[in-house]
């Protein structure tokens, strides 16, 4: 009887190890899309941006390297703001606050122009377990056709990545 238990906890253990990989991310294939609420209310959906170069920015008000990032962001954000104005480039913001209060203050303390949107439901969110995030600051880019084409690259090697796709 009890090699039958252990036996079954093993092929649950092993299934549920096994759903959780396929749950992982990768570059190629496209991406999970995410429909969540902007500061003011409106839902936003990943898919609307379709056509464009996206780079998907998981961050939080809480968490410092993120903030510490930002004005990493709003520079690459400036410095291709003509490939924003033409509808090929844009930054998506997707913040596991928990608070409404903190993250609109945030956006607005770092003076944050690009799309901002979400759940506010901190680590629950959906976009965690479909992005697979274990940390912060977590990003991803798009392509136009809403492929993945990298994962969490930050500084120098994200700025000269996006430089190179937008020639």
């Amino acid at each position: 009887m009890m090699k039958k238990i252990i036996s079954c906890l093993f092929i649950v253990f092993f299934s549920v190890q096994l759903f959780a990989q396929e749950q992982i991310i990768q570059i190629g294939q496209i991406a999970p899309e995410i429909a969540l609420p902007t500061p003011n209310g409106k839902m936003m959906q990943l898919s609307s941006l379709k056509g464009k170069l996206v780079l998907i920015d998981f961050w939080a008000s809480w968490c410092a390297p993120c903030v510490k990032e930002q004005p990493e962001l709003k520079t690459i954000y400036e410095k291709h703001a003509q490939a924003v104005k033409e509808n090929k480039f844009e930054i998506l913001g997707v913040s596991l606050d928990k608070s409404e209060e903190d993250w609109v203050n945030a956006i607005q303390r770092l003076d944050i122009h690009w799309l901002q949107i979400s759940d506010l439901k901190f680590w629950r969110s959906k976009v965690a377990t479909d992005y697979a995030i274990e940390g912060l600051p977590y990003n991803v880019i798009v392509d136009e056709a809403g492929k993945i084409i990298a994962i969490n690259l930050h500084g120098t090697a994200l700025e000269n990545f996006i430089a190179k796709h937008l020639q």
